[in-house]
């Protein structure tokens, strides 16, 4: 195994083979393959897998946004790797990238240079492989990231409109590495560099394999419904997505058998959640927090979006339908410890144009920092999908002191002007109907209105309507109307002239034209800056998209209305804003 090295902050990761001989390298240990430009900044994957593998004193090299449609140059200009190709499509799902939710190609795409389009293919994880293993046989590929994570096993594609396979089987990939991949890709490169610890493949956590063996009854695997009947049975679809989800969600998930194509993928158990201690390592590795200078001249919005931006956690206990947050990056909340978030601070300060001001201090939800159950060991039985609904665990520790506490120590720290939270606030961790849940609750809400929005307080209800908020896993909106006069009485007070802004979506099964003329009619939204509606995407891997693909709500299998007519779809949007 190589030795652990430490890397200076002012090197990029190589991306062209000068690059490689520069810094004396004869070959590269792994080549990682992204549909994204490459941006040296921890928002972004393949910069932490680089840096993460890198620290492990692997030799790692990134070929950003190959072009698949010439001679194929991109993918041999590095040569072949000692060990494996890593290939992802970005930060996120090619299609999801490309595509509206009308199915309209996009003219841009914000992680390419000056936002320009058609720098990455449809189905990029698959595209990249194929090649790859067309050009290299040999050479092991693992996909990962997003669009690999998302598509592990049988998942509904809106594009095509119908089941697909997991990617592992479609690609050709060799092994899938799934949701936040630090620990996964570092075992890898040891299980590929002559496995020292005797690994089997059984034995890889957070991975997935294919093999025409089929699974042994050891107790600890359970097999779903197979691909092929998944397709001739909707319902043998929702049984086995009802399992992934299941396990996705628990402290001790088991290991997943699903059949499919003659053989058998098997996606082995994660790894636990990452201890506060090991985040902050994969956060104080040597970031640039910069795009490649290759770029030099160029913008790449994705970039200039997050460059002054912070991520103090990971993780979301909120469990929304529509969303792959938790199918991904996990239920339970990892946060980084106070001084690993004032570090990178320190960090960010020195890149050339920072102003002083962090554009968010958040996370996939903003006020989940240091939550959790407050008993560890009713965690490990716990079978809920979400911590907040139907109504919020009495194990969950809620508290919004550690978070308060952060924003105040940052906005200590000389050189800091503001520190504005730019991540979605879940106000149901802060109210019920009754209103604020203690002090601390009222007190960061205050705290928030007051210092760290920018005019505009942006919250998403989703609806308004409670048989589809039902569907979507949210809040009765009677507490949006709550927290709705909690923010104009502290605007009162404070002599402020803050906006809410909160968002919407049309179009999510169930919801029916009468629906949205109910929301857009809605009293509670009188004076409210409402411009913010989205027609809902089938995204795979969620309970939403199972819902629109089987027209069953998933927990009762009973009839769903969709709406799939796309002319309909835009109508539903459109009424939100004819009021």
């Amino acid at each position: 195994m190589p030795q652990q090295q430490e890397i200076r902050r002012s090197a990029f990761l190589p991306t062209t083979k000068d690059e490689v001989r520069r810094l004396g390298w004869d070959q590269l240990d792994v080549i990682l393959f992204s549909g994204d430009a490459y941006i040296d900044h921890p928002s972004f994957g393949t910069a932490i897998i680089a840096r993460v593998l890198e620290k492990q004193g692997y030799k790692v090299g990134v070929v950003p946004q190959p072009n698949w449609r010439d001679d194929l140059r991109d993918f041999r200009k590095l040569g072949r790797p000692r060990l494996f190709f890593g290939v992802n499509a970005g930060a996120m799902d090619s299609m999801v990238n490309h595509y509206t939710s009308f199915k309209r190609l996009r003219s841009n795409d914000s992680y390419t240079p000056n936002g320009a389009a058609g720098f990455r293919p449809d189905y990029a994880v698959t595209v990249y492989t194929k090649i790859l293993k067309e050009l290299f046989p040999d050479v092991p590929v693992v996909i990962g990231g997003i669009e690999a994570s998302l598509r592990r096993v049988t998942h509904y594609d809106y594009w095509q409109d119908r089941l697909l396979p997991s990617v592992l089987v479609s690609s050709g990939a060799d092994f899938l590495s799934y949701g936040m991949g630090e620990k996964a890709m570092v075992q890898m490169a040891r299980y590929l560099d002559g496995n020292p610890d005797n690994l089997a493949l059984r034995d890889l956590r957070q991975t997935v394999y294919f093999s025409e063996d089929s699974p042994s009854d050891d107790g600890n695997t359970i097999v779903l419904p197979s691909y092929e009947e998944c397709c001739k049975d909707k319902k043998a679809f929702i049984k086995g997505f009802n399992e992934v989800e299941l396990q996705a969600n628990l402290l001790s998930p088991k290991r997943l058998v699903e059949p499919c194509q003659g053989g058998y993928v098997y996606v082995n158990e994660p790894f636990p959640p990452l201890s506060q201690k090991e985040l902050d390592e994969v956060y104080d590795l040597p970031y640039t927090f910069l795009p490649h200078p290759r770029y030099k001249g160029k913008t790449i919005p994705a970039y200039e979006m997050i460059k002054n931006s912070i991520t103090i956690h990971r993780g979301c206990f909120g469990g929304c339908s529509f969303c792959t947050i938790a199918a991904h990056q996990g239920k339970f909340i990892q946060s980084r410890s106070k001084e690993s978030v004032i570090a990178e601070i320190e960090q960010l300060e020195k890149v050339p144009g920072f102003s002083g001001n962090l554009s968010d201090v958040g996370a996939p939800s903003a006020n989940m920092y240091m939550m959790g159950g407050k008993d560890r060991s009713i965690c490990l039985k716990c079978r809920r999908k979400s911590c907040l609904y139907p109504k919020m665990c009495p194990n969950l520790y809620h508290s919004h002191l550690p978070l308060l506490n952060l924003y105040r120590d940052i906005d200590n720290i000389r050189g800091i002007r503001h520190s504005f939270i730019g991540s979605g606030v879940r106000y149901d961790l802060l109210l019920d109907e009754k209103g604020f849940l203690d002090d601390t609750s009222r007190e960061y809400f205050t705290e928030l209105i007051s210092k760290h929005i920018s005019g505009r307080f942006k919250v998403a209800p989703e609806h308004t309507q409670d048989h589809i908020l039902d569907l979507m896993n949210k809040p009765s909106f009677r507490l949006f109307g709550v927290m709705k006069k909690e923010f104009e009485k502290i605007c009162q007070k404070k002599g402020l002239r803050q906006q809410i802004v909160p968002y919407f979506i049309s179009s999510h099964p169930g919801c029916k034209l009468s629906d949205m003329k109910a929301l857009a009619e809605n009293k509670d939204l009188k004076g409210v800056f409402t411009e913010q509606v989205q027609s809902f995407t089938p995204t795979p891997m969620t309970r939403s998209s199972v819902m629109y693909y089987t027209g069953l709500d998933t927990k009762t299998l009973k009839p769903l209305f969709v709406e799939k007519n796309i002319s309909r779809q835009r109508e539903q949007k459109s009424y939100f804003f004819k009021k």
